[in-house]
């Protein structure tokens, strides 16, 4: 176990590396000298508990807020203070909690915003074939779906717009175990495609089942790093989640 991301050699090419990170919001400091390390075609999981800086942190990364000390580099390149939207151009794709649609536009219209141009058929005949449903759906406004419908739809996103890593915060929240399972389907096939991806998740066992490396958050200071399997037999999370993964 180390408290210190930095010191940790990664398999592959980094394509997100937070080095020595301090943010938060105005005066409040949520995140003090964070370290984080997500290689190529991997997944990290992000874990805390309740109030440790997991959004923050995920946030900071993709350029919604601004770190005060520390730096930022994706794929490669120094990204310190850039925008979302720059961001987003550069490969990385937020799946914010809440699930980061547009609830008055309807699902057809959603799917064409977040296609690639000159790809919308392609995008949308992606989308219906990941989830049906929404084939049913089309011509409904977002914000009349089911929560787990909703979800769906926010996943589209990272499926047809080939980013470099998809950063997901709580994809799980309030769904049903069924459609829990389908979103975690989708993510292993987003991943199989050469996807990085970044995990804040509230079931342990499930981010573990679908991780590379962990990292534990708590009181904005990363208290564990390691593989996903260093976690076996030891007592991490209760320690510092309060969680008894073997319950």
């Amino acid at each position: 176990m180390t408290d210190s991301a930095a010191e940790i050699p990664i398999e592959g090419h980094p394509v997100l590396e937070v080095e020595h990170v301090t943010a938060g919001y105005g005066d409040t400091v949520v995140l003090r000298d964070v370290s984080l390390r997500v290689a190529d075609a991997s997944v990290v999981a992000l874990l805390g508990p309740n109030g440790a800086g997991k959004t923050t942190l995920l946030r900071t990364a993709a350029g919604f807020i601004r770190a005060t000390r520390g730096s930022i580099r994706f794929d490669g390149e120094d990204v310190t203070g850039a925008a979302a939207h720059v961001m987003a151009r550069k490969g990385l794709c937020l799946l914010p909690e809440g699930r980061g649609i547009f609830p008055s536009l309807s699902v057809r219209d959603n799917l064409l915003l977040q296609s690639p141009k000159g790809e919308e058929r392609a995008s949308i005949e992606r989308a219906v074939e990941l989830f049906p449903i929404l084939g049913t759906r089309i011509g409904q406004t977002a914000g009349s779906l089911s929560g787990g419908e909703q979800q769906m739809l926010a996943l589209v996103r990272a499926s047809v717009s080939n980013p470099k890593l998809v950063v997901v915060d709580e994809a799980s929240l309030g769904l049903a175990p069924l459609v829990v399972d389908k979103i975690f389907d989708t993510l292993r096939q987003i991943v199989a495609t050469g996807t990085s991806l970044l995990l804040v998740e509230q079931y342990v066992t499930r981010a573990l089942d679908i991780a590379d490396r962990v990292y534990l958050l708590n009181r904005g200071q990363i208290v564990f790093s390691g593989a996903a399997d260093e976690l076996e037999g030891e007592d991490v999370f209760e320690r510092y989640l309060g969680i008894d993964v073997g319950s």
